[in-house]
């Protein structure tokens, strides 16, 4: 098992704890997964001139970021709708240039699914910059942004505003999504990102915990898939992604049945009493 992707892994899935538990518990994976995708043009653009291309990515990030940002203070659209509309043009501008230039091949087609056995030390270093920056952040900020997402109407009522709120989930989620790319690319870079905080929030009602739990449960599953694919030669990426989608099903499910079993003990107690 390669020392740098196992390490890459480790660093992806305590940013899944970060990032991961911002995304979901602000429902906002849409806009994760509209925004690794619309990254696309970033890493074309700076493949074509021979560039880092994760560089290229982050740039357009910002630019993305700043353009959903104003797009979504027009009265009578949505985040949704401002997601999907940049989705539509950053992935179809992605896919024209690179139509455009059939030469870059494999460089294009990693920016999709990445390479989780090529990461660099590079990679590594973005990812753990972004990791302690992301904690920073969110140190700082964290309870003003669950005050947003679970009472907006109290948060603008204590003279709060929306804006830097929503500016800084978005520059946590691009910065996450953009440095998971090299290692699980722009469609499983969000499985890793948001399906270990997702099977937290299944599993936990208390939202201290979903974060530690969401860390834990990404290095696992990261490990586990990469093991997986070792044994077996399979996708690395493909591996931890399915891994990942797996333990949160078994997470659902468990906690339907638990759920479904509670309630004919409840009504029998009640029957007695």
């Amino acid at each position: 098992m390669s020392g740098l992707a196992t390490l890459e892994l480790t660093l992806l899935g305590l940013l899944s704890g970060l990032a991961g538990a911002l995304i979901v518990l602000r429902r906002r994976s849409f806009f994760a997964v509209a925004l690794s995708h619309a990254t696309f043009p970033g890493g074309v653009v700076f493949a074509v001139a021979g560039w880092n291309l994760l560089l290229g990515q982050a740039l357009f990030a910002v630019l993305l970021v700043l353009a959903m940002t104003l797009l979504g203070r027009i009265p009578g659209q949505g985040r949704q709708v401002t997601s999907g509309v940049v989705l539509s043009f950053g992935f179809a501008l992605g896919s024209l240039l690179a139509s455009l230039n059939p030469a870059l091949g494999v460089p294009v087609e990693a920016l999709l699914v990445g390479s989780l056995l090529g990461v660099g030390a590079g990679d590594v270093a973005a990812t753990g910059g972004v990791l302690i920056a992301s904690l920073a952040i969110l140190a700082l900020s964290w309870r003003r942004i669950l005050f947003h997402a679970f009472d907006p109407a109290g948060f603008a009522a204590a003279g709060f505003r929306a804006w830097p709120v929503e500016l800084v989930t978005a520059a946590v989620t691009a910065a996450a999504v953009v440095v998971s790319m090299p290692a699980v690319g722009a469609i499983l870079g969000v499985a890793m990102l948001i399906g270990p905080a997702a099977t937290a929030r299944v599993l936990v009602s208390r939202l201290e915990w979903v974060p530690p739990l969401s860390a834990a449960l990404g290095i696992a599953g990261g490990l586990a898939g990469m093991r997986i694919s070792r044994e077996f030669g399979i996708a690395a990426g493909g591996s931890v992604g399915l891994v990942i989608t797996g333990v949160f099903l078994l997470a659902f499910v468990a906690r339907a049945w638990a759920r479904r079993t509670r309630r004919p003990c409840a009504r029998n107690f009640a029957t007695v009493g």
